[in-house]
């Protein structure tokens, strides 16, 4: 059987999630912006998926508004804020490009991170002031995993720009955290659905009360009229079935899923040789295992892993058929040689034990044959 390792990319549907997104693909079909029985059904649930997210984000009801996606979310908190307010911005240089190129959008700026991934809080407080609106730093790192010390960027910054609102990316986060204690001193929160078990093409943007935040979509009104259009009634749905059930099960999957990954990186580092983990695997998610290969580029790695039944992911990206060191690995300062040969295995909820081991056969095998040996 084949070992999904990508688990960062995009989760499995959890079987919670489709039977809750069913009925409102067949005969619970109605427009929520109308007014009779069937569009008043569908408003229902709407207003019950709301109340689910939110408890299990730490927020009112009335703060959770739903979106597309978690770019759209991460969007619409830098973008609608910075409208909003006017000023800087200001975000960590290992951002999700939502974030990072939303924050390049409007003359922001990035804050410098440690080797180990980790925001340097002296550094970033050089960057703060007065005139600073929004401050945007990921709860838990995309590539690496690496989960930021948001309480004390919150501190830092209520003290240095008393007018920033705090947004957070959770994106990555909220499978394998307490995204409601974690986040609680961020006015602006975003998830999506396809990352925890839910579908992709929804996700949730908190705004706290008293968050200003102006739209970047216009239409209907929809969503306190800060997310226009016709609302994913089914894709919502099956968002909050997912939440529910990723804060019931989240710390049995911590449990397990992290004994995995230590079994698996512990595994690579000791059966291949010139093996570098990225970043403290103390202060990453469960989920996250990404190493980087002397001599091996990455891409030809993936390719290889895919013929033995393994999807994973790399911390490099292919542009312009130009092989280019991730940004995340260029903030951190892994040398451009050590990112073009790195391999993200992220692992989730269906992960099984026998993944893991095909894994550790076939990894060792395919950088191998790449260096020769």
């Amino acid at each position: 059987m084949p070992a999904y390792l990508d688990n960062a990319a995009t989760t499995p549907m959890r079987p919670e999630a489709v039977e809750a997104m069913l009925p409102f693909l067949t005969e619970r079909f109605g427009n929520p912006s109308g007014s009779h029985a069937t569009a008043r059904d569908a408003k229902k649930a709407i207003e019950e998926a709301r109340e689910v997210v939110a408890a299990g984000l730490g927020a009112r009801p009335h703060e959770v508004v739903f979106t597309g996606s978690g770019t759209e979310a991460d969007n619409l908190a830098v973008l609608g804020a910075h409208t909003a307010a006017g000023g800087r911005v200001v975000c960590s240089a290992v951002e999700h490009h939502a974030v990072l190129h939303a924050t390049q959008a409007v003359g922001g700026v990035t804050a410098p991170v440690g080797g180990d991934g980790v925001v340097d809080l002296d550094r970033l407080a050089a960057l703060l002031g007065p005139d600073v609106t929004v401050v945007s730093v990921m709860l838990a790192n995309n590539e690496v995993g690496t989960i930021q010390p948001l309480a004390s960027v919150a501190a830092l910054v209520r003290e240095q720009s008393p007018r920033a609102l705090l947004h957070t990316d959770a994106v990555q986060a909220f499978p394998w955290v307490d995204v409601a204690e974690l986040a609680a001193g961020a006015d602006l929160v975003a998830i999506s659905g396809h990352k925890f078990g839910g579908p992709k093409g929804v996700g949730a943007l908190v705004v706290r009360e008293g968050a200003t935040v102006r739209p970047v979509i216009h239409g209907g009104g929809q969503e306190r009229d800060l997310r226009s259009g016709t609302h994913n009634v089914a894709g919502i749905a099956a968002l909050a079935a997912a939440v529910q059930a990723t804060v019931d099960g989240r710390a049995a999957d911590v449990a397990r899923v992290g004994a995995l990954r230590d079994r698996l990186a512990d595994g690579l580092l000791a059966a291949v040789p010139d093996t570098v983990e990225t970043g403290d695997r103390s202060r990453k998610i469960a989920g996250n295992c990404h190493v980087s290969f002397g001599g091996v580029e990455s891409e030809a790695l993936l390719v290889l892993l895919d013929g033995a039944g393994i999807a994973a992911s790399a911390g490099s990206a292919c542009t312009s058929g130009a092989m280019e060191a991730s940004h995340v690995l260029v903030a951190m300062g892994v040398p451009a040689d050590r990112a073009l040969g790195s391999l993200r295995l992220s692992l989730g909820p269906t992960t099984t034990a026998a993944d893991v081991d095909l894994a550790l056969a076939a990894v060792p095998a395919a950088v191998a044959r790449l260096r020769g040996s």
